[in-house]
């Protein structure tokens, strides 16, 4: 087997385990080996990348290429140990902006490559192939660029979560795309630097703008929206760079981003087409500011007094609990009451954590039983008959001012957590959730405020418990040894 035949063998054989992480990440049981597959064939990947490259380049260029994979495999061991579940989202936002810049620098020098030279091998149609293929790449690149970084700072709280208002926005998007189309058409006749810096700068506004308009609620969905984005402009640099492998982890990445966010819009009501464009959630008028009254506070105790009572009970986690890491606690409660009897579940929403599967995650890591995990739509009907409700740092994901045409969040389906006999809110505070909307579940009869820090709340809901759990247990003892010993 020659050099470039066990290359290619090894491409094909990192897309295949690619193909098989992906496959393994869409269910909870095979979620690790999923990792180790889309691990193992990055290992794969980058072996076959130097092998390749080690035949064309010299010792200068291998070491810069050595020295750059130490550095940023450096930087990516050192995230990856110190980053938490909670800066996930963000993490993963920024992480996209490299893919971005990365596509815009292979179109930058795929342009100025060919530009320089004679390359004979690139003429007629072919070079236009090429000169279409730099400037489609440098444009996603860019939009993905500048659209991740306002990503990051929104859910990193660097800036507001707010949405951009800007007069004519969606017509500011459409010229923006128009442009391009105009521009490319310009560059394939006839390629300028100009024209490159001219689609590089309005790539840029676009994705800054697009993202920016996106409220907070949203943005879920777009850092989903924008791995699909990060996926094409890899595949566009693939086409560049005449590798197959990219092309085709590009294309994985782009597809599966795509279907996510399409299966995340079908879950919160939003058009696909709208989040393409930027428009997501930006149709809905300005939160109100209605008096919904005065809230009712409670305590641990208190709250434990209605957990004592309570037949069935249902947790609602959002990414108050990530903050706070109350998953333990939360796993430790729903042993004891499952251990009184009362029926403990989870509903998930969609979005719950900022991003998807965030909350199966925490819970996963806490042991909780995946059977008692569901999603909204399979716990939703439940809540009328449920006793106690505990919704612990959740905010927008069971608001329902959703159901007000009005709202930021107008049309999106939530938890109706409010239709239980109790409903307890764990809050540090009564500030607007993430989408900056007032909630009034916080005000209703049947709710009440346990203020505080989440994970020391259940601690002390745990230990208001415990000695009730115990009673119960020891008063159940000499029955249990009397059965015991009528079997014997």
């Amino acid at each position: 087997m020659t050099a470039a035949t066990a290359v290619q063998a090894a491409c094909i054989v990192a897309a295949l385990l690619f193909i098989l992480s992906l496959a393994g990440l869409s269910r909870h049981d095979s979620a690790r080996a999923g990792v180790v597959f889309g691990i193992s064939g990055m290992a794969v990947a980058l072996i076959a990348t130097v092998a390749l490259a080690s035949r064309s380049i010299d010792a200068t260029a291998g070491a810069v290429l050595a020295g750059a994979m130490l550095v940023g495999g450096g930087i990516g061991l050192w995230r990856a140990r110190v980053v938490q579940m909670t800066g996930m989202p963000e993490l993963i936002a920024i992480l996209h902006s490299f893919v971005g810049l990365a596509a815009v620098l292979v179109g930058w020098s795929g342009y100025l490559e060919v530009e320089g030279a004679d390359h004979t091998e690139l003429a007629g149609a072919m070079l236009r192939i090429h000169h279409g293929e730099v400037f489609v790449g440098v444009f996603i690149g860019a939009v993905t660029f500048t659209g991740s970084i306002v990503a990051y700072l929104k859910l990193s709280a660097r800036i507001s979560s707010s949405p951009l208002m800007l007069p004519g926005r969606n017509l500011l998007n459409l010229a923006a795309l128009a442009g391009f189309g105009v521009l490319t058409g310009f560059f394939v006749a006839g390629p300028t630097l100009a024209l490159l810096v001219g689609v590089t700068v309005l790539a840029l506004a676009l994705g800054w703008h697009l993202v920016a308009s996106i409220g907070g609620g949203d943005m879920p969905v777009v850092v989903s929206m924008l791995n699909s984005y990060s996926g094409w402009a890899a595949a566009a640099s693939g086409f560049l760079l005449n590798n197959n492998l990219l092309i085709v982890t590009g294309a994985l990445v782009g597809s599966s981003g795509a279907y996510l966010s399409y299966i995340m819009c079908q879950a919160m009501n939003r058009s696909f087409i709208s989040v393409i464009a930027g428009g997501f959630g930006i149709e809905a008028g300005p939160a109100d500011d209605t008096d919904y009254g005065t809230h009712h506070e409670t305590s641990a105790v208190e709250t434990a007094a209605l957990l004592r009572d309570a037949t069935s009970v249902i947790i609602t986690p959002g990414y108050g609990m990530a903050v706070a890491q109350a998953q333990g606690p939360v796993a430790e409660l729903t042993r004891l009451l499952r251990a009184r009897g009362v029926q403990v579940r989870f509903g998930i929403h969609p979005v719950a954590g900022r991003l998807p599967g965030h909350m199966n995650v925490l819970l996963a890591e806490a042991n909780v039983p995946y059977d008692i995990v569901l999603e909204m739509d399979e716990i939703n009907d439940d809540f009328a008959g449920t006793s106690v409700v505990l919704v612990i740092g959740a905010n927008d994901t069971v608001n329902p001012a959703a159901a007000d045409p009005g709202s930021p969040i107008a049309g999106m389906p939530v938890l109706r957590v409010w239709e239980a006999e109790h409903v307890v809110v764990f809050k540090r505070s009564m500030a607007a959730g993430y989408a900056g909307v007032q909630n009034p579940l916080f005000f209703r009869d049947n709710s009440s405020m346990l203020f505080g820090d989440a994970k020391a709340r259940v601690e002390d809901i745990v230990r208001a418990l415990g000695p009730a759990v115990a009673v119960q247990r020891d008063a159940a003892e000499p029955e249990r040894k009397k059965a015991l010993a009528g079997v014997g």
